[in-house]
């Protein structure tokens, strides 16, 4: 009989360096590295095809570097309940950890479970945090200092060996086929893995992010000039606080340098500093509220819009067939790519839920699969602020055509997606309904009359926030979730990033 195994789980955090459940467990003997393909996850509805191809590459290489430490990692499929169990009767879990996840509504649920088990079987398990996210916070006060104290914690070098483990284990990486996915092209996908992760964060830091600040918001530019390192930590392959303080670290290497390039770097990775931070700052919402996943915020909503989507106008917005260019081009730009850019996202997002009037659910499933960076926190909580379902948040109404001529003013970004429109002139492209050659063009008309579903849309909502009782219940959105003026990071607020009006302004999460 082999001595119990401390059991190591990764989860979204498919990598050795800045690991502190491997390396604490690494201290108390031997280690079982194991990640759990669990197939129920998979059929969930915000999960794709495209996001398990970035962790099946990230597992093979998270694979690689565990082997060259000394103990490759078990890949095991099925419940992780059931699996945990039948490890404890063959050989004792003397120790389970992992790290701290807010996931969506499933893994909140399957944790639930696992918890129970371990703690009916006695068996402690250890879950550090990975982010600035802290389970069962008491208020919201000093949430911002106690982010910038955890990302200016060491970071955790790997162990520098793991004792080997006799027997043989299981290492296979499922297929799409054998996880019963169905194809999901999406030919310009970023690679996962820790070396892609680490090389985008290099030339963000080192070429590509200059210009952050102005080239982020549109879809043009964005692509190169957005840090790109969205899904690396989704899925963990690199942690935040290694992509913190290599920022702060390039932000000083440069702080003596007076030129106007090295005063623009700055600028811009200060401002990208901020948008770390609210990436934590609206994780922290889905923690201290999982019920936003799916239900309004503000529950003085619910009921304005129908339960069921009207499915025509949902398949046009999900297919890019609106009639409005510039919205059709992000779609199929997200098909392809897997990512687009925050305010690309809150564009698609408001238009569905203001000029479609479809339920946030219903779209904000849709996008969810097509984002490889899909983060439950901040996905549904921006879902809901664009969707104006919130209570606290001033409701934004994207001009489909005025983005359009904001972002893409020649249409190259519209005639790379919408090749129909190409040979529409210039002058033309973001509303090709009004060029003498419309009626030639292979291309859907509008879906709606923009100007009056916007109307329809705010009306309906103001209407909802006269009365005292949204304001009472909007209050006391504002105290448990709202950002705090006193105690936020100093390169938040030179970053202009940190909203006004108790956290209820729009702001960019590029990251």
């Amino acid at each position: 009989m082999t001595a119990p195994l401390n059991i190591v789980w990764f989860k979204r955090d498919l990598r050795v360096a800045d690991h502190r459940p491997l390396a604490m467990a690494a201290r108390l003997g031997p280690v079982l590295p194991l990640y759990i393909v669990e197939p129920d996850f998979w059929t969930q509805p915000d999960a794709s095809a495209r996001q398990w191809a970035f962790v099946a590459e990230s597992l093979e290489e998270l694979r690689s570097d565990l082997a060259a430490l000394g103990q490759p990692l078990c890949i095991m499929a099925g419940d992780a309940v059931t699996i945990f169990r039948d490890i404890h009767q063959r050989h004792g879990i003397a120790s389970l950890w992992s790290h701290e996840e807010t996931g969506n509504g499933w893994t909140f649920a399957r944790d639930l479970a696992v918890g129970a088990w371990a703690r009916e079987q006695g068996i402690a398990w250890h879950e550090p945090r990975q982010f600035g996210v802290i389970r069962r916070l008491p208020s919201r006060d000093g949430w911002a200092n106690a982010w910038d104290s955890d990302m200016a914690e060491p970071i955790t070098a790997p162990p520098k060996a793991l004792i080997p483990i006799a027997e043989d284990r299981p290492h296979h990486i499922p297929s799409l086929s054998e996880l019963g996915l169905q194809p999901d092209p999406c030919p310009r996908r970023q690679r996962g893995g820790r070396a892609a992760a680490l090389a985008t964060l290099e030339s963000f830091l080192d070429k590509r992010g200059r210009d952050y600040r102005f080239r982020m918001s549109s879809p043009v530019t964005a692509f190169d000039a957005c840090s790109r390192l969205s899904p690396h930590l989704t899925w963990g392959t690199i942690s935040m606080r290694e992509v913190a303080q290599a920022t702060v670290n390039r932000i000083r290497s440069i702080k003596h340098l007076n030129d106007p390039a090295s005063k623009n770097w700055r600028a811009s990775l200060i401002s990208f500093m901020g948008r770390l931070h609210w990436h934590c700052h609206f994780m922290q919402k889905l923690e201290d509220e999982p019920r936003l996943e799916f239900q309004n915020l503000h529950r003085g909503y619910d009921g304005v819009r129908p339960d069921l989507a009207d499915e025509a106008k949902l398949a046009a917005w999900c297919t890019g067939q609106t009639g409005f260019p510039f919205i059709d081009a992000c779609m199929r730009a997200l098909d392809q790519h897997g990512w687009i850019n925050f305010r690309m996202r809150a564009m698609l997002m408001s238009f569905a839920s203001y000029d479609l009037w479809l339920p946030w659910r219903a779209s904000g499933l849709y996008l969810a699969r097509q984002f490889v960076d899909y983060e439950p926190g901040i996905h549904w909580s921006q879902v809901q602020m664009q969707s104006g379902t919130t209570g606290i948040n001033t409701m934004r109404v994207y001009n489909p055509v005025k983005q359009g001529l904001d972002q893409d003013p020649t249409g190259a970004f519209v005639r790379r997606f919408v090749p129909e429109l190409s040979g529409v002139p210039d002058a033309f492209i973001h509303e090709p309904w009004k060029w003498p050659g419309a009626s030639t063009l292979a291309y859907p008309p509008t879906i709606v009359d923009h100007a009056f579903a916007a109307k329809a849309a705010k009306d309906a909502l103001y209407a909802l926030r006269k009365g005292a009782e949204h304001k009472d219940a909007a209050r006391k959105i504002v105290a448990k979730h709202g950002s705090r003026k006193s105690g936020t990071a100093a390169t938040v607020k030179k970053s202009n990033a940190k909203p006004k009006n108790g956290g209820t302004e729009q702001l960019s999460l590029d990251l």
